[in-house]
């Protein structure tokens, strides 16, 4: 079986873009490139200098179909920069669950989409609002 490695890249600036590494450290992967040259260039020839890269050619459709999605609450909670159990234990969602949307075994229902579409427009507020005693009416 072949071993794939994932690279997950993060663009600090303009022209400086790091991957991070397994142990939480940061590497530049990207000091030799030319952004200037880049931006100087039409859509075209972006392409067309894409297309002439053997090892970064498009997916097939076929290739396509077999991929599986990033599930959206994996998506976000690697974008908050979150473990499992913090982002579970932040947002009150049983770790199980979080654990079976994110290994595909199940999808959140519509409201626990709606619920992450809330944490992924605004985390601290959710954070704050959870967070926050509940005001007991008279």
């Amino acid at each position: 079986m072949k071993k794939q490695s994932i690279i997950v890249a993060r663009r600090l600036s303009k022209k400086t873009i790091v991957a991070e590494q397994s142990d939480g450290t940061t590497k530049l992967i990207s000091a030799a490139m030319d952004w200037d040259r880049l931006q100087a260039m039409s859509d075209e020839e972006v392409t067309a200098a894409a297309m002439s890269d053997p090892d970064a050619q498009p997916l097939s459709p076929e290739q396509l179909r077999t991929m599986r999605r990033v599930p959206l609450a994996k998506t976000l909670r690697r974008a908050l920069g979150l473990a499992q159990e913090e982002f579970a234990a932040r947002y009150q969602i049983p770790i199980g669950t979080l654990r079976d949307w994110e290994q595909g075994r199940c999808e959140p229902d519509q409201p626990a989409r709606a619920y992450l579409k809330v944490i992924a427009h605004d985390p601290e507020g959710v954070q704050q609002a959870l967070a926050a005693k509940p005001v007991v009416a008279r």
